[in-house]
């Protein structure tokens, strides 16, 4: 009996200093998360979006009470909950997860990695203009920057759509018919021109030679 009271202190003694270590590791993994500080990267993102959590969750599967508990540190969530969150942004995990010395870092986008994609992804109609992205590897990006080739589709099949902040295009070649606020321009290779992009927009090829440009969107 003495013997089996003495393994059983032990046990116990054992037991409390697995808790305490568990206690000390999840205090110590607490304070490394907490200082990538996720959950403010995350709302500064959605703000600048103008996003609401509803709207988030939407998007993202989750509710708007889980992603409340991660903005505020709540919460540390999972890789694919993280994933899933950045995906809805257009940005990778290293935005939520990098120091500061690699948010700073200089991105390059080669050309053979670049991926192109229709103006509208799944839908039936044709696209009036294809779409590369050209700084998806940066992590905190103030813009988006993008190379486009347009098609030359019917005035009335270019669908006209909109986004917050301003646009900037710059015609690399050919010739595009740029109609903003229900007004229509014409521009020509070497043009440029910057608008509210909040307004209604849309974009075609006029003429039978290829026509691209770089195009900056400004939230």
């Amino acid at each position: 009996m003495k013997l089996m009271c003495a393994r059983s202190k032990t046990s116990r003694a054992f037991d409390c200093g697995s808790k305490r270590r568990k206690t000390l590791l999840s205090a110590t993994l607490e304070h490394g998360l907490r200082a990538y500080g996720i959950g403010s990267k995350l709302r500064d993102l959605r703000l600048s979006k103008k996003m609401g959590l509803v709207e988030l969750g939407r998007h993202t599967g989750l509710s708007a009470a889980l992603l409340s508990k991660i903005e505020r540190g709540l919460l540390f969530p999972t890789l694919p909950t993280l994933l899933r969150i950045a995906l809805v942004f257009g940005v990778g995990l290293e935005f939520f997860i990098a120091g500061d010395s690699k948010r700073n870092a200089v991105a390059i986008v080669r050309r053979r990695e670049r991926q192109r994609f229709p103006e509208r992804p799944g839908a039936r109609e044709a696209s009036s203009f294809f779409f590369e992205s050209l700084d998806f590897t940066a992590v905190e990006r103030r813009m988006n920057a993008y190379y486009a080739e347009f098609e030359p589709v019917p005035a009335e099949k270019a669908r006209p759509h909109q986004h917050a902040g301003v646009e900037f295009l710059y015609v690399l070649k050919g010739q595009l018919a740029l109609c903003v606020a229900g007004k229509d321009y014409l521009l020509d290779g070497g043009d440029s021109v910057y608008f509210r992009s909040a307004q209604p927009h849309s974009y075609r090829r006029v003429g039978d030679k290829p026509c691209s440009a770089i195009v900056v969107a400004v939230p």
